[in-house]
């Protein structure tokens, strides 16, 4: 894969972890210190950076996530420059989190790894059709011999949602059912 492509898509998923524990971390009645998520962004994109030359599933991008949303929370929670004494009302006070804390942040990280896997299908969806149409526009271009192998033209199928593939439409008037 290309490295501009690469670093792009490396970018876009270690904003969207900061983005993640931050929100997280602020929502939860905290302060997050700008070297702690300097050190973060940095943390998150080393981390995706080598799993970023391919097209990656859920099952990749779940994991890696989870991962980092640990270290993201002990890295903010251990930056705070208050004393133990203020933190007591703020949920993300301990190193251990209580069971709403985990079902939330289980939650968030589970629907955002979701959301970068269907955009992670979407782009490679794209890149692929781009391919084939780059393809078929160039393969006028190119001086058949007689030992050249056909080249494939069709356009990969495109992706649809597994909800709504047999989904019968119930829309317009109802059959009169003759008597």
């Amino acid at each position: 894969m290309a490295p501009p492509l690469r670093l792009a898509r490396t970018a876009v998923f270690a904003v969207v972890c900061l983005g993640l524990g931050v929100a997280a971390h602020v929502l939860g009645g905290a302060s997050v210190p700008m070297p702690a998520m300097a050190a973060a962004l940095a943390l998150a994109f080393a981390a995706a950076y080598p799993l970023s030359g391919r097209e990656r599933s859920f099952a990749a991008i779940l994991p890696l996530l989870t991962g980092l949303q640990v270290i993201l929370h002990l890295l903010f929670s251990l930056s705070h420059t208050a004393s133990p004494h203020a933190l007591t009302g703020h949920l993300h006070a301990g190193l251990v989190p209580d069971l709403g804390m985990l079902a939330a942040h289980g939650w968030a990280v589970g629907m955002t790894a979701l959301w970068l896997a269907r955009g992670e299908a979407a782009l490679w969806a794209l890149l692929r059709r781009l391919a084939v149409r780059l393809l078929v526009i160039r393969l006028p271009l190119l001086t058949p011999t007689p030992f050249s192998t056909p080249l494939c033209t069709t356009e990969p199928p495109m992706l649809r949602s597994a909800v709504l593939r047999h989904v019968v439409s119930g829309r317009g008037p109802p059959r009169v059912a003759a008597a």
